[in-house]
């Protein structure tokens, strides 16, 4: 991780769970993290710990609204303005509704799609084009997945995001190819990890909360510091190395 210090990570979703802890792994190794998030006072609140903790890094808190593309465009004016650019991004927000396949509201479908999808290959396409005008060849992005983007979860409520998520796994090898077709030596992973503990699912089942606990409850899950274990792996890997997937769950999990 050395060759990563003082460079510059963007990590969307970075209020909580695994964006916040893969922020904190990436400012504990020195690295100036731009942390976005709709709501960013848990954000400050953990730069502030950061600093107080002595981190050779820094997190810098910003304030973006990932379904409006205005606003990422504005935050990668201000990181380019601020910052020179980004080297390595981590698209990492995402979210989930209960809205199934033949009663779902479509708001619900379109808030995923803008969120899970679009607002990660706006990501990406402003990441790269950072890198390009900076002659950065050895950037990284890295896509925040899920074992949903690998296997139908049997539950309605699940069948949406799940079908967004195996838009992830695609996009992913479809970076990954057009990156090697640009002739760069910038990567591409993808890391799918299956039930983290962590707000998630008190989000997706904010109407009850009983059901999102009993998720938790039922095994011993991953822990978001796990999912940020495998990122700092993954950008301490040798250059010449590509690494395209990685999946991850409790030894539990059934599926």
């Amino acid at each position: 991780m050395e060759r990563w210090k003082g460079r510059v990570a963007l990590v969307t979703g970075a209020s909580v769970g695994i964006g916040a802890a893969v922020a904190r792994a990436l400012v504990q190794q020195g690295m100036r993290v731009v942390g976005c998030a709709r709501n960013v006072d848990k954000i400050e609140k953990l730069a502030a710990e950061c600093q107080s903790a002595g981190y050779s890094g820094t997190l810098i808190p910003y304030k973006c609204d990932l379904s409006n593309e205005e606003e990422i465009l504005s935050m990668f004016s201000a990181i380019k303005t601020l910052h020179k650019g980004v080297d390595i991004c981590i698209n990492n927000a995402g979210l989930a509704h209960s809205e199934p396949l033949l009663s779902g509201k479509t708001e619900g479908w379109r808030n995923m799609i803008d969120v899970n999808v679009l607002a990660l290959s706006i990501c990406t396409r402003e990441a790269y084009k950072s890198m390009k005008e900076r002659n950065v060849d050895d950037g990284h992005i890295i896509n925040i997945n899920s074992m949903g983007g690998h296997r139908m979860v049997p539950s309605a409520d699940e069948h949406f995001y799940c079908a967004t998520k195996y838009a992830v796994t695609a996009l992913t090898e479809g970076i990954r190819q057009e990156l090697r077709e640009a002739n760069t030596h910038i990567r591409a992973t993808c890391i799918s990890p299956g039930i983290v503990e962590t707000e998630f699912a008190f989000r997706h089942h904010n109407s009850d909360p009983e059901k999102a606990a009993a998720v938790y409850e039922s095994m011993k899950c991953l822990k978001a510091e796990d999912i940020a274990s495998a990122v700092t792996f993954v950008l301490s890997a040798p250059p010449h190395v590509q690494i395209g997937d990685v999946q991850m769950r409790p030894v539990e999990q059934v599926s």
